[in-house]
């Protein structure tokens, strides 16, 4: 019997790792020109830490967590986002002590146990960032540009980016409130999903992709026009910073976001080149998650994106990466010189320079295909003649132009 992977995890192959390293490279770029560090946290957390700050009622704790119990008899949950797991570090670690605004960022898997499909998968991965510590619009607006800037350097920028405010904890209530008694109205039509939501979460109805639902709640009243003073004064600014900076934005007053721990604003990147599952990245403000989670009172603001969503636009996008190449390749012209390419390439290896040669004692014929495959951008055959003589032919691949070198000057024949 052959075993197989899990449903919903697939194996990034050496063919792709090259893909996934240069985008993880860009995204690292981006985020250190903004002057995020990064975070590292553990893959699994107790189970309460989600539960507490996702909602029991929301359909990742209600239904996609891989939780289990481990030898102590503690309920631990794999991460299935990565801004809990990082305020509750930002707690613990008191790192809001050493600094009044902590800027980080992660690269990581998420897991949840949902149907997997196009772009969506039960291992997967994000990259995403948080800032925490700041109440200002200006922090908002920072992140949505950083988001937004990541995609244009991938040459991306066919995206939408939809914004809202879902209020705070003094106007969010007393919307939910009026949104729940519009809703009833209409209760027994809608979806038996919509129906739930109704008493657990009104505004997740909003959030449906029920064509019926949508239909049947087109009407319904918006938050931003239900906001308190401070609420609709910092939405103002961020669409007022949004255009000062040439950042073109849809208010969308059915973008609820699917956490609780939301107020503000929130937003999302979304691309039609997705197909129904649209969402490139999201995120927004959440300035009660800290307290909730047992620590002070402390506004943030936050987004997160897939990796796997940003690989299938680059793949339509027909976008190429520079592949990892060897900088040379040692062919060995004989068995004389066999011993010589080995000591060679690991002394070259040492100084820094990426070396290939021949370990299955092939044909010189077979080495010089080898050496194609691998895309080295240069190749030396070296054989007793030239071990004798202490120089050697460069041969360039790309351009196909030869030169001699002393076979002592490798290194910096191969690097200028």
């Amino acid at each position: 019997m052959i075993l197989k992977s899990i449903k919903g995890t697939k194996d990034i192959l050496p063919s792709d790792s090259s893909r996934w390293q240069y985008v993880e490279q860009v995204v690292r770029g981006v985020f250190h020109r903004y002057n995020y560090k990064e975070i590292r946290t553990p893959m699994f957390e107790l189970t309460s830490l989600f539960s507490r700050s996702i909602g029991e009622l929301t359909d990742i704790v209600g239904k996609e967590m891989y939780t289990f119990t481990d030898r102590s008899g503690d309920s631990v949950t794999l991460r299935p986002e990565g801004t809990a797991s990082v305020v509750r570090s930002y707690i613990q670690n008191n790192l809001g002590e050493a600094q009044p605004l902590v800027k980080v960022y992660y690269i990581a898997p998420m897991f949840r146990q949902e149907r997997p499909q196009a772009g969506r998968l039960r291992q997967f991965h994000q990259f995403g960032a948080e800032a925490i510590g700041s109440p200002t619009p200006e922090t908002d607006v920072e992140i949505i540009a950083m988001a937004a800037e990541i995609y244009r350097q991938f040459g991306i920028t066919n995206f939408t980016l939809k914004i809202n405010s879902v209020g705070d904890e003094e106007c969010r209530p007393r919307y939910k409130e009026l949104l729940r008694t519009e809703l009833m109205t209409i209760a027994d039509q809608l979806s038996v999903e919509s129906q739930k939501r109704i008493e657990q979460n009104p505004m997740r109805v909003l959030d449906s992709k029920d064509e019926k639902d949508l239909a049947l709640t087109k009407d319904m009243p918006r938050i931003t026009d239900h906001l308190n003073e401070e609420c609709a004064v910092h939405f103002e600014r961020v669409k007022e910073l949004l255009t000062l900076m040439g950042i073109p934005f849809v208010v969308d007053p059915r973008l609820v976001r699917g956490l609780d721990y939301y107020t503000k604003t929130a937003f999302e990147l979304t691309s039609d080149e997705l197909g129904s599952q649209s969402a490139l990245a999201g995120g927004g403000r959440y300035d009660l998650l800290t307290q909730e989670l047992g620590g002070k009172q402390t506004p943030a603001v936050g987004f997160a994106a897939g990796i796997e969503r940003l690989m299938m636009v680059l793949e339509k996008n027909n976008f190429t990466v520079p592949a990892l190449r060897p900088a040379l390749f040692l062919a060995a012209a004989d068995e004389a010189s066999r011993g010589w390419t080995i000591v060679t390439t690991m002394e070259l290896r040492s100084r820094g320079v990426a070396v290939e040669t021949d370990f299955l004692q092939r044909s010189l014929k077979a080495q010089m295909r080898e050496a194609d495959r691998q895309l080295a951008r240069h190749v030396v055959v070296v054989g007793a003649h030239e071990l004798a003589a202490g120089r050697a032919t460069l041969r360039n691949l790309d351009d196909h132009t030869n030169r001699e070198v002393e076979l002592g000057l490798l290194a910096d024949a191969v690097m200028r």
